[in-house]
């Protein structure tokens, strides 16, 4: 071979090594740092910590979902299967199987209970960590819920401000935080945050919160702020798909999170069709793929 033929060859398999050396990081970069994921919630697909959960998320093509810990009630903790290795097993089979991630640990059942009187809420707490470590998962969603509404319950504030604390000490042993979500307005819940005064505890963001009081969506979560947000709960109330609903400018939304260079999870919780409310991959689909037209394309 000449030494001109030699040179040519050399530079074609090096252009090739180059051409596929930038492939690879364009595409690791979309498939491993993805800035905006989406999820959905475990329990509003109707699959509360079950293992069909990853394969329906997989067919609406999510992300990822919301792992719930599973019912409450008159329990001293959670309904959950999370502490059995067996069944840990199967949830982490399940999500390699679907390649479906899990955005964060949902305590769901503090909806409808009282986060600031039950007796057993440290108990609660921990397995809820305990999974959290188990499934190697940074985020845990804990809703106030009705119960603990501090609009209509000030008088709560001391006594949640003091679990919220030892909670964050005790997330902060697995590197996690705990991702809180109130009834009140950014600049409310940035004092109530503030006075927490804890890293571990930040905001789950909702917009159908901010709706509810009244509050542009990108502005409150401007007031609210990067360092201050663990997640967003990216719905409304049922009534219309996020693409059809008025009261969301999904395109300003992004704006001003990629202004804030804010990155995490989108999980989706209502925000259905009302006159088709139970077709599950009607209604979540439809807003899984309309959340990933804005945040990822």
């Amino acid at each position: 071979m000449s030494k001109v033929n030699f040179n040519k060859n050399l530079i074609f398999i090096m252009l090739l090594l180059i051409a596929g050396t930038s492939n690879n990081l364009v595409f690791g970069q979309v498939k491993n740092k993805q800035k905006y994921k989406v999820a959905v919630c475990d329990w509003m697909i109707l699959k509360r910590q079950k293992l069909g959960s990853f394969e329906l998320a997989s067919q609406i093509k999510a992300d990822g979902i919301e792992l719930d810990m599973g019912g409450l009630g008159n329990r001293e903790t959670f309904d959950s299967k999370l502490a059995d290795p067996v069944e840990v097993k199967k949830f982490k089979d399940k999500a390699k199987e679907f390649n479906v991630g899990i955005s964060s640990i949902a305590m769901s059942g503090f909806y409808g209970q009282s986060f600031a009187k039950r007796q057993t809420v440290k108990l609660m707490v921990q397995d809820c960590i305990d999974a959290m470590k188990t499934m190697n998962v940074k985020v845990a969603y804990l809703p106030l819920g009705n119960q603990c509404d501090l609009k209509k319950f000030p008088e709560l504030r001391p006594v949640i401000i003091e679990r919220l604390r030892w909670a964050g000490k005790q997330v902060a042993k697995v590197g996690g935080v705990i991702a809180v979500e109130t009834t009140l307005d950014a600049t409310a819940e940035k004092a109530f945050l503030k006075e927490v005064n804890c890293k571990r505890i930040k905001s789950s963001f909702n917009f159908s919160n901010a709706i509810e009081n009244g509050k542009d969506i990108a502005s409150e979560l401007q007031i609210l702020g990067k360092k201050n947000i663990a997640q967003i709960h990216a719905s409304n109330t049922d009534g219309f798909w996020l693409e059809n609903d008025k009261a969301i400018n999904m395109p300003k939304i992004k704006s001003a999170l990629d202004k804030m260079n804010w990155k995490g999870w989108l999980i989706v919780e209502r925000s259905r069709d009302t006159t088709d409310v139970h077709n599950v991959k009607r209604n979540y689909g439809a807003n899984v793929a309309y959340l990933k037209k804005i945040f990822q394309n």
